[in-house]
């Protein structure tokens, strides 16, 4: 192994990234040394590695123990969505062989239900979208290998004004469980002014009462902190307001989620809402980021573009078995931003730990100019002594074998 010590460095565009495993950390505990988050000219206002939150009131379904993966149709396909791209997304992702690579959940959000209950109170699939039924269609997406997911909303209706769940969850569950759906992720709109810390709970003892497992999503946006109540009830939670295809809300979004981060841990994930990766509104360079951060937060990671028409960069960002591997890694670890320095603090160094004496770190610059950023060991919680072998996740290389300062603009 060479010997990196001291600190390593990139120089990069407007939103490239540097994206590495660091090799031989002292302590690969789930609960890791507290370090102070620094920035230049502040005191420090929190900590990383931090976990001490995890853990207190987790649901304990047996699921989660991982943040999900899969595609959701909300991003891409709002309202317009049918059985037809349902299961040719399914086909999509086994053809394309993303599902080996663990998104195994296909999700359908809103408008796939009609507008109103029938005679007897029940949900009805729209006729027109869903002819065949969401039975029929989860029987297809299991036969696939695959898991089926479902929306539904904790309110009066939902956000595109079908029937919600709210005083109908014990029906609503059964019902799904007979379809043998496999995933709901549940809305907050029209909550009639109900706290929802007393909406969501009912969804979860519904669920129980079916003996059916459903992993459960819950969409409340941050608006009550949801880090702090909702995981003695679901297996994630939002944390933020709907992303859109843009880089000031990814920014935004991960600024909040960030602040969350000692909450997270397996069985139950913070959530910053589905990938726009592919959909079309940043470059190559900024989705990048998006996806590496995303696995770094251990974040759900949902695809939210068309997986039938991907182009070839947006297969090869979600596709990286190397970045899923710090999603999906066993110690559960919320990464975060532990250092930022230049204007407005936007040049970054994110990092969280990782089983087997293995740190992640992404040096990431949000200015609009080039940059040189440096980690120092200080700043990711390590020994000025420490001798360490550092691998780029998307050169796919060891650092030390094309050196540490890295001129070309690629990140």
């Amino acid at each position: 192994m060479a010997k990196i010590t001291g600190n390593f460095a990139m120089a990069c565009i407007h939103a490239a990234i540097l994206y590495v495993y660091v090799m031989t950390v002292a302590n690969a505990a789930r609960v890791m040394p507290v370090h102070p988050y620094m920035q230049e000219q502040e005191k420090p206002i929190s900590n990383i590695f931090d976990t001490s939150k995890y853990g207190i009131l987790q649901l304990g379904n047996g699921l989660a123990n991982t943040p999900q993966m899969g595609w959701n149709s909300w991003n891409y396909f709002a309202c317009d969505i049918n059985e037809k791209v349902i299961k040719e997304t399914a086909n999509a992702l086994i053809s394309t062989g993303l599902a080996k690579l663990g998104y195994i959940y296909v999700n359908i959000d809103d408008c796939w239900s009609e507008a109103s209950r029938d005679s007897e109170g029940q949900l009805i699939p729209d006729s027109k979208s869903f002819p065949s039924g969401i039975k029929d269609l989860a029987d297809y997406v299991h036969s696939e290998g695959l898991k089926l997911g479902i929306y539904s909303d904790a309110g009066a209706f939902t956000c595109q004004k079908r029937p919600g769940s709210l005083k109908h969850e014990f029906d609503d569950a059964a019902l799904f469980a007979s379809w043998g759906v496999d995933y709901l992720k549940y809305d907050n709109c029209f909550n009639l002014g109900i706290e929802p810390e007393k909406r969501y709970p009912p969804m979860r003892d519904a669920i129980n009462a079916t003996g059916h497992t459903i992993f459960y999503s819950l969409c409340e946006w941050g608006v009550n902190d949801p880090a702090l109540w909702a995981g003695k009830i679901g297996n994630s939670w939002r944390t933020t307001n709907d992303i859109n295809d843009s880089w000031a809300s990814l920014t935004e979004t991960v600024d909040i989620n960030d602040k969350w981060a000692s909450y997270a841990g397996p069985g139950g994930w913070n959530d910053p809402d589905s990938l726009e990766v592919g959909n079309g509104g940043m470059t190559y360079q900024e989705y990048r980021a998006h996806f590496s951060i995303w696995a770094l937060m251990k974040a759900p990671l949902l695809i939210g573009c068309d997986v039938r028409n991907m182009t070839a960069e947006t297969f090869e960002i979600i596709s990286n078995e190397e970045v899923i591997a710090v999603n999906q890694d066993a110690l559960g670890v919320q990464g975060r931003k532990v250092f930022a320095y230049g204007p407005d603090g936007c040049y970054q160094i994110w990092a969280g730990p990782l089983s087997r004496h293995r740190l992640a770190v992404a040096l990431w610059n949000r200015c609009s100019k080039i940059a040189t950023i440096t980690a120092k060991w200080a700043a990711l919680g390590l020994e000025s002594s420490n001798s360490v072998s550092v691998r780029d996740l998307w050169k796919k290389l060891k650092i030390e074998d094309y050196g540490l300062n890295i001129g070309d603009e690629s990140g």
